[in-house]
């Protein structure tokens, strides 16, 4: 049997996994930077490690200690936190119309300078739409007080529509005054609600430790203090900087192990710094704050080298080593933070504990696009989960995810999730189509089971090669992309067996299959759907579609349309109302299905829709082809001698109504050309076989 390998993007290969401590995986997750609602872009990367997690413990055994951490204290969080309090406040003061167009003029000057400053195309855009978005607003607002017009929900529009430059504008005149802790806790206590039911409904299982940095600053302190003791840190203007270029000089150590090559992307190390960074002091451009002196307006706490906060890379590192230990196995995140975040996790910590093996295997998600195009919340370019799950099922969604490979690329597409809801309904129509096999064979029929045929002693053979295989490719860095193409196989397997039986079928050997392919698939997370239907409430529903069935061949036979219609809204109308689904088989007795009632009546509406959309495309197709009908008729009404004559552009005609003059360009008279005149010739003798004189 193959050993499990992991893509680990420290050796940018798939290395055989061996934990630490034989059995026990210690595992930690970067988690959210709560300042705002998760998107599909998080649910990207924590779903996807929710995969991997439930496959390393529930297949390969693996006792894993898993533990994430909530980013509570951040520049983001800080600008938004004070953004929105400023915003809040300053509508709660009812400013006057007046005031408001004032004030709002005001800050769109410094955001359209902002706009013609961005070099970034997309950023660029993205301020655009803001910009003409709250340019728009305001002068409709102008233009209603010009002429009497302007009430209280046009105000409401236009702070609406300028929060953005009016929140920049407002933090820059008023956000030193910010200083109450609970207005940054506010945001990021309620943020993270949002965030925990939001993993909740994607059925994402939840840490087995859960850290805030907010919690954390004395241990972040304490982390600081041995970096600085071991002399790969220093102090400046209340701040603490990581000397980058002291660590990568020493012989034991080697920075930005994950992504060398973008050691000297500016933007990426601005980004990583945060909006708020004040680098004063710093050594050199590649040095990273581990702690921030605060200024006014910005939340702080006490330290050796003054009030401050800790820097986004510590915290990591902080909370992460007080859980899991000097040496972690897995350390888990979306590929976009591989640098700086990550690579400056590992020298910070590397620095802390005096060795060079902190982390064993890196593991990284691929990007999120939405059709085809990149994902960013900084560019307001995101579907948030709660919208997508307005659309589509956690199951769906899942099941997309599992189709794609971890650490590749997937793109949130309608082709995608189309194919994730097809791929649903096939593994759903066999778990209904088993349970019904077992349901309608009594037990003394499933445990004589007759001489296997040669038919059965094929499927049994090729399920225990795609088992094989299934083993293989979780053992390809859980490879579920292949798994589950595998499954489909197995299952296609069964229902070619079954189709093809000329005798009853093996249900005991389907049963085994189905009980393997719903193992793997809870494994992956996706539990087969269960019914809370009781074994005496199944039999009446079982005597009642025989009856149904019966009632129904009796009814085709005497070619009685009432009876048969009944059925049908028994199956229709009726049933589905208690979440029962009927699906009438041409050869045996109807499929019996236990689903979601709210499911199967959004099936039963969007089959009304798909009927009432053909009926109005066969109308529609009927109309036009009458109006064709029509218009030829009327053309063959029409004398060839008088078919050119209401064309202004013709001047003369000879004796049988063809154009001899026509008029051009200039409006001077000219004679036809003799190619056009063959033309035209054409015209009058094509009319002509087809008049038709009212009689």
């Amino acid at each position: 049997m193959a050993s499990l390998k992991l893509y680990n993007s420290l050796s940018r290969a798939k290395d055989d996994f061996k934990p630490l401590e034989g059995r026990k995986v210690k595992w930690y997750m970067c988690g959210p930077t709560v300042y705002d609602v998760a998107h599909m872009g998080h649910a990207r990367s924590y779903m996807s490690f929710d995969i991997v997690r439930r496959v390393l413990a529930d297949y390969f055994g693996y006792n894993i200690v898993y533990a994430m951490n909530i980013t509570d204290i951040d520049d983001k969080i800080i600008v938004r936190a004070r953004r929105n309090f400023l915003v809040e406040q300053y509508v709660e003061q009812k400013p006057s119309t007046a005031q408001l167009i004032s004030d709002v003029s005001d800050a769109l000057a410094p955001f359209t300078t902002k706009v013609e400053k961005e070099t970034d195309n997309d950023k660029r855009a993205m301020l655009q739409r803001l910009l003409t978005e709250a340019t728009t607003s305001l002068e409709a607002l102008k233009k209603a007080v010009e002429n009497g017009s302007a009430n209280e929900a046009m105000c409401d529009a236009l702070v609406t529509r300028a929060r953005d430059p009016l929140g920049a504008w407002l933090d820059f005149h008023k956000g030193g005054s910010v200083t109450d802790h609970s207005i940054f806790a506010k945001l990021t206590q309620h943020v993270e609600r949002l965030f925990h039911a939001d993993m909740q409904a994607l059925n994402i299982l939840p840490a087995d430790f859960l850290t805030r940095v907010s919690e954390y600053v004395p241990e972040v302190v304490e982390f600081i203090q041995r970096i600085i003791a071991n002399e790969f840190a220093y102090e400046a203007d209340g701040s603490v900087y990581f000397d980058v270029k002291k660590f990568d000089e020493d012989p034991n150590h080697t920075y930005a192990k994950l992504v060398p090559e973008a050691v000297g992307d500016r933007a990426a190390l601005a980004e990583g710094e945060g909006e708020l960074s004040a680098a004063t002091g710093k050594r050199s451009d590649r040095d990273f704050a581990l702690w921030k002196s605060s200024k006014p307006g910005e939340p702080s706490w006490d330290s050796p080298w003054g009030q401050g906060r800790p820097g986004w890379h510590i915290e990591c590192s902080v909370m992460c080593s007080d859980i899991l230990g000097e040496k972690v196995d897995i350390h888990s995140g979306g590929v976009d933070l591989k640098f700086p975040h990550h690579d400056n996790e590992i020298a910070q910590s590397e620095a802390c504990f005096g060795h060079d093996s902190w982390i064993q295997y890196f593991l990284h998600a691929g990007h999120l696009t939405i059709e085809g195009c990149k994902m960013s919340k900084s560019l307001k370019n995101f579907i948030t989960i709660q919208e997508a799950l307005s659309r589509y099922s956690s199951r769906q969604l899942r099941l997309a995810f599992l189709t794609h490979s971890w650490q590749a690329t997937l793109d949130y597409s309608e082709n995608v999730m189309s194919e994730a809801k097809q791929l649903e309904s096939f593994f759903d129509n066999f778990f209904h189509y088993v349970r019904d096999l077992m349901q309608r064979q009594s037990a003394e029929v499933r445990w004589c089971v007759p001489k296997p045929t040669a038919a059965e002693k094929e499927l049994h053979e090729k399920f225990i090669e795609k088992q094989s295989a299934i083993h293989d490719a979780l053992c390809d860095s859980i490879n579920t992309a292949a798994a589950m193409q595998i499954l489909r196989e197995i299952v296609s397997l069964v229902n070619v067996y079954t189709q093809n039986a000329k005798a009853a079928v093996d249900s005991q050997l389907i049963k085994k299959i189905e009980t393997y392919v719903s193992k793997i698939l809870a494994t992956f997370g996706l539990p087969e759907p269960k019914d809370d239907v009781s074994q005496a409430g199944k039999s009446v529903v079982y005597a009642l579609s025989d009856f149904r069935d019966t009632v129904r061949a009796t009814a085709r036979e005497a070619k009685q349309v009432g009876l048969l219609e009944a059925c049908d809204a028994l199956r229709n109308d009726i049933l589905p109302e208690l979440g029962i689904s009927l699906e009438d088989r041409p050869d045996g007795p109807a499929l019996v299905k236990f689903v979601d009632k709210e499911v199967l009546l959004e099936e039963r509406r969007k089959e009304l829709e798909l009927l009432e959309e053909k009926r109005r495309k066969k109308a529609e197709a009927q109309r036009k082809a009458q109006e064709l009908q029509a218009a030829k008729d009327a053309k063959k009404r029409i004398p060839p001698s008088e078919m050119f004559r209401k064309d202004p552009k013709f001047t003369q005609f000879d004796e049988q109504g063809v154009p001899t003059h026509e008029r051009d360009e200039k409006g001077e008279e000219k004679p036809v050309s003799g190619k056009q005149k063959k033309k035209l010739q054409k015209l009058y003798d094509a009319q002509a076989a087809i008049y038709q004189p009212e009689s």
